[in-house]
C-alpha cells in the first residue's frame, strides 16, 4: 500500500525502514530461518510504527525435508542472480531481496525490472544508481542501495549485520559502489 501511496518514499523513513528491517533479518538469519520471499508485500508497518517481516510460509530453517529446501521459492523481481543459475536460497537470498525492495522504494522501480513467474531474470545490465533517478537521495545511500543489488554476489553485503552497520554508519563512513560490470561479463554472446 505505501508503495501506491508513496512509490518514492522520503530518505529518512526509508533508512528507518531499512534499519527496522535489517534487524529482523538478523534475529531470523542467527536463529538459521531464511525468509525466501522478501518483498514489499510481506514487509508490514503496525500502527505501533514498527516494521515486521511476515508470511514465513515458505521459510526453512534446516528442519524441513529435502524436498522442501530444493522448492524454487519466491518471487521471481526479488529473486537472485544466483537462484536462476540453479542455487539453493540462503541468507545472501534474503538480503538481495532486501535490497531490491529498498531500491524500489527509493525510486519507484525495480532495479533489473519486473520478471513476470515462468521468466527467467534479466541482468543484463547494472541498475541505474538511485540519485539519478531521484537526486535527493545522497550518495551514501546510492552506493548501499547499489552494493545491496548487485549482480556478483561477491560484491554484497555479506550478512545482515554488516547491512545494518553500513545504515548505522550512514555518511560518515560510506561503502564503496560496486564497479560497472562488463558487457563481456553481463551478455557473453
Amino acid at each position: 500500500q505505501l508503495l501506491q501511496t508513496e512509490p518514492r518514499a522520503p530518505v529518512a523513513q526509508l533508512v528507518a525502514a531499512a534499519r527496522e528491517l535489517a534487524t529482523a533479518l538478523c534475529r531470523l538469519h542467527r536463529l538459521g530461518v531464511v525468509h525466501r520471499d522478501i518483498k514489499p508485500a510481506n514487509l508490514h508497518r503496525g500502527d505501533d510504527g514498527r516494521w515486521r517481516i511476515l508470511d514465513l510460509g515458505v521459510a526453512i530453517s534446516g528442519r524441513e525435508s529435502q524436498a522442501q529446501r530444493e522448492l524454487h521459492a519466491g518471487t521471481p523481481s526479488y529473486i537472485n542472480p544466483e537462484q536462476w543459475e540453479g542455487a539453493q536460497a540462503d541468507a545472501a537470498s534474503d538480503l538481495f531481496a532486501l535490497g531490491v525492495t529498498l531500491y524500489q522504494w527509493a525510486t519507484g522501480r525495480l532495479p533489473y525490472g519486473d520478471i513476470v513467474p515462468y521468466q527467467s531474470g534479466r541482468y543484463r545490465r547494472d541498475p541505474r544508481p538511485p540519485s539519478r533517478i531521484r537526486p535527493d537521495v545522497p550518495i551514501w545511500l546510492d552506493h548501499l542501495l547499489a552494493k545491496s543489488v548487485a549482480r556478483d554476489p561477491r560484491l554484497r553485503f555479506e550478512t545482515a549485520e554488516e547491512l545494518l552497520l553500513a545504515l548505522d554508519r550512514g555518511a560518515s563512513r560510506t561503502v564503496n559502489a560496486p564497479a560497472p560490470t562488463p558487457l563481456l561479463r553481463r551478455d557473453p554472446a
